[in-house]
């Protein structure tokens, strides 16, 4: 696994007030933290944040962080979006040791056309990621699973991911990733009984011809 270095400015002030004067500046808050560790109040700079989440690795990148001449191994959780923007507005580095494993959440990368879709099914992803028990620099950046076979009915389970040397499922492995639905059809409406075809229009024919008839007569 990817490790990058970041840059983090300690001492920051605590407070919202303070954390949106940080990021009219560019910077994001963030805390450091970990086993025997003092919390660090830290910002750190929006560009070179994106930089180190958006390495192969993505957001389990294992990050040096450098806080006023001491470097923390660490990696990012507790992410907080603006809801609008999408950008980082403030995250939690937690303090690790790359002889020690961590939990991590991984994307799963589906690949492969299903079968059932060419017979009109429908693939429906439950899940598209799973936790893995793994060593910081083992934890994968995805985890394929190839969808091909999937006829309609039919799905796959965290039993079904492939075995990775060191990364341990932590999921319950019947949990269900993908399934192949069948095609939906739109009910066909039936007529309502007793009436025919043509029943309004020999209706409507009767009624001219009954008028025909009164203005002969008169």
């Amino acid at each position: 696994m990817e490790q990058v270095t970041l840059r983090a400015e300690p001492g920051r002030a605590i407070g919202s007030r303070e954390s949106r004067r940080l990021r009219r500046s560019g910077l994001v808050p963030a805390v450091v933290y970990g086993r025997g560790l003092t919390p660090i109040s830290v910002a750190v700079s929006r560009t070179d944040l994106y930089g180190a989440l958006h390495t192969e690795a993505g957001l389990n990148a294992v990050i040096n962080l450098e806080v006023d001449g001491d470097v923390y191994t660490t990696v990012a959780r507790e992410i907080d979006r603006d809801p609008t923007r999408g950008e980082v507005i403030h995250l939690d580095f937690l303090q690790i040791s790359l002889d020690e494993e961590i939990q991590a959440e991984v994307a799963v990368e589906f690949t492969g056309e299903a079968a059932g879709v060419r017979e009109g099914g429908i693939v429906e992803t439950i899940r598209n990621s799973v936790i893995v028990d793994a060593l910081p620099t083992s934890v994968p950046s995805s985890i394929p699973l190839d969808i091909s076979g999937l006829a309609i009915g039919q799905s796959l389970t965290i039993a079904d991911l492939p075995a990775i040397d060191g990364v341990t499922y932590v999921d319950d492995p019947d949990t269900t990733l993908v399934i192949v639905g069948a095609p939906s059809i739109e009910p066909i409406e039936a007529e309502p009984e007793g009436e025919e075809e043509g029943a309004e229009f020999e209706g409507e024919e009767g009624a001219e011809a009954a008028e025909s008839e009164e203005e002969d007569e008169a």
